[in-house]
């Protein structure tokens, strides 16, 4: 293979794949603060009463995890508009993200609820504690502790799954690169440049994955 590796063509734009990867981060903490919210709440409104909100849950959890993500892009993306609700596109993708990651942390969580010995319940209603008190006090954070490790690397996995909003010209760090691609006309230098950025983004998730972990349960410290 007679190849001459040339960088510069593409270096010359790392400013454009810094504006990229902020693009990328932004998206992916504001999806995983949001999923982690809805998951947490649907996880626990699971466990309810309602045998109809119960199957309605299930049946989101089923569809989210057995249709891919792309599917789900494109379907708020064109599909909506077809019935007259219309975002723009960079709404569109974090909406999709957001209730993709939705449907994989509610099923996460409720492991980690399930997890949770009934002894926990009887002692916070022993205490005087109304039900969301209870889990908010005495089930949430040790069933959450449970399931962090899993929740991270489903974090992760939502932070390099942004490179699929470049399909509907969302310009985060993979539609940066396929900008540059044919502008450099060095595709293969360009996405070696690309997969750097990724490993690193990923690198920097774990590490602050990490410290969220020790702040968020520091009882784990010793």
């Amino acid at each position: 293979m007679d190849y001459e590796f040339q960088f510069s063509p593409v270096l010359n734009n790392l400013d454009l794949m810094f504006r990229g990867a902020l693009l990328t981060t932004f998206m992916a903490l504001v999806t995983i603060a949001l999923a982690t919210l809805i998951g947490t709440a649907l996880a626990i409104a699971q466990r309810g009463q309602s045998p109809v909100l119960k199957k309605l849950i299930a049946g989101y959890v089923e569809v989210i995890r057995n249709t891919p993500f792309i599917v789900q892009l494109f379907f708020i993306v064109f599909g909506l508009p077809t019935i007259g609700v219309r975002i723009g596109l960079f709404e569109a993708a974090l909406a999709a993200l957001v209730i993709n990651l939705s449907g994989y942390t509610t099923e996460i969580v409720r492991a980690g609820l399930d997890a949770t010995h009934p002894s926990q319940f009887e002692a916070g209603y022993s205490l005087g504690l109304r039900r969301w008190q209870v889990y908010l006090y005495v089930v949430v954070p040790p069933a959450l502790e449970k399931v962090y490790p899993a929740l991270c690397s489903q974090f992760v996995m939502a932070m390099l799954g942004t490179s699929i909003v470049s399909q509907i010209s969302v310009e985060e760090l993979t539609g940066i690169a396929s900008l540059i691609s044919p502008r450099s006309y060095r595709a293969f230098e360009t996405y070696i440049v690309l997969s750097a950025f990724y490993v690193g983004l990923t690198l920097a998730f774990r590490v602050l994955f990490y410290f969220v972990g020790r702040l968020a349960f520091p009882w784990r410290r010793a």
